[in-house]
């Protein structure tokens, strides 16, 4: 193998799949990169056998060659380099890597591509396409609601159903649920319906980048892979097996007060309260009151401390049906307003110890619930 690829080009494709590099594993392997040539460009792939990323890097070949390297000390070495051409040629009898940029020189040694696990790539059949942009806010809105613990595997994972043209993501840890559906350019044969590891789904947001052409998604005949395929790169990830619990039967179906907010106002009152939240079980309070017939009506954002002190904040809202006080986790709360996507949010509450529903204002493809904090009087 003899190939030319530049600096910058290098380090991102190493960066991309750097994310899929096993960090414990007892195939020594799984620790490596692999770097090949295909089709004219330089080939880098990298597996912890639960995900795998490959990622194409424009190159100048001039023969034909794969070998796998350590991947922390080709990204500490490359990054180290200056932004100029990279010269990378195999010797195939000591499996060596000799890298040349500029006045640099390097030997790496590395393991046979053979010992490489296969990673699959995506077929002609059976391929779900989604507008990039709509993808990358499908993921912002579903993965912040996952569990960060193991303890129930399925609840790490987002709920991807796909129904004729309609696409539904759902998640939940058991403190607030998110679900968002968009439409599909393409319409399904059949409906499916799989558990995509969150961690996968944050992997492809974070390539997609200024990508326009749709990326492609198809799932394993036997359900057990789940396949992206983007311009430059492609990501495999392992399913996660299991049922995922009913969403609908969450979603709570009336409110008896509604409340419309300004939803930079809102986040703002809740970053101020958070200051104090912090100190006290992250308890934030929303003191919901109506105005006059002529509409109108306020929310008191408050949180209290008795270590650090307390705080009031005070935005204007839109507000149908009867005073409320509320309370809810800060940082679920601004978790949510940071992704809405929208100018204003409206609150649908029944009662202090009900769950609450957050919805962006004109639109219908996005609803978050979340569980209120007790308070005391």
């Amino acid at each position: 193998m003899k190939v030319s690829v530049l600096q910058e080009n290098l380090m991102r494709g190493i960066s991309i799949v750097n994310r899929a590099v096993a960090t414990r594993s007892t195939l020594p392997v799984l620790g490596n990169i692999l770097l090949a040539t295909e089709g004219g460009r330089l080939k880098l792939a990298a597996t912890n056998l639960e995900i795998g990323i490959t990622h194409w890097a424009g190159a100048q070949v001039q023969s034909e060659g794969a070998i796998t390297v350590p991947a922390r000390q080709l990204a500490d070495y490359v990054n180290a380099l200056p932004p100029d051409r990279v010269d990378m040629e195999l010797n195939l009898k000591t499996q060596t890597l000799h890298l040349k940029c500029a006045r640099y020189d390097a030997n790496i040694k590395g393991v046979d591509a053979s010992e490489f696990p296969i990673i699959p790539t995506i077929g002609d059949n059976n391929k779900i396409l989604v507008e990039p942009d709509i993808l990358k806010e499908l993921i912002a809105q579903a993965t912040f609601s996952a569990a960060q613990d193991d303890s129930r595997p399925v609840l790490t994972g987002i709920l991807a159903k796909f129904d004729k043209d309609v696409v539904t993501f759902a998640s939940a840890d058991g403190f607030r649920l998110s679900v968002r559906s968009a439409a599909l350019d393409t319409k399904l044969a059949a409906p499916v319906s799989v558990i995509i590891p969150a961690k996968a789904l944050q992997d492809v947001a974070r390539v997609i980048g200024d990508q326009e052409a749709p990326v492609e998604i198809a799932i394993t005949d036997n359900r057990s892979q789940v396949l992206f395929h983007l311009e430059n790169t492609d990501i495999v990830s392992q399913l996660i097996d299991g049922n995922f619990p009913d969403f609908n039967q969450i979603v709570p179906k009336t409110y008896s007060t509604r409340t419309i907010m300004n939803t930079q106002e809102l986040q703002n009152a809740v970053k101020a309260a958070s200051v104090f939240a912090r100190e006290a079980s992250n308890i934030v309070r929303l003191n919901i009151s109506s105005g006059n017939d002529m509409g109108g009506g306020k929310v008191i954002v408050a949180a209290q401390s008795a270590e650090t002190g307390d705080n009031v904040g005070e935005i204007d809202a839109t507000v149908d049906g009867e005073p409320i006080e509320i309370a809810f986790n800060a940082r679920f709360l601004s978790d949510v307003l940071g992704v809405l996507n929208s100018a204003q949010v409206a609150l649908e509450t029944v009662s202090a110890a009900a769950p609450g529903v957050v919805k962006p204002v004109g639109r219908d493809d996005f609803t978050h619930v979340i569980m209120p904090m007790h308070i005391g009087r």
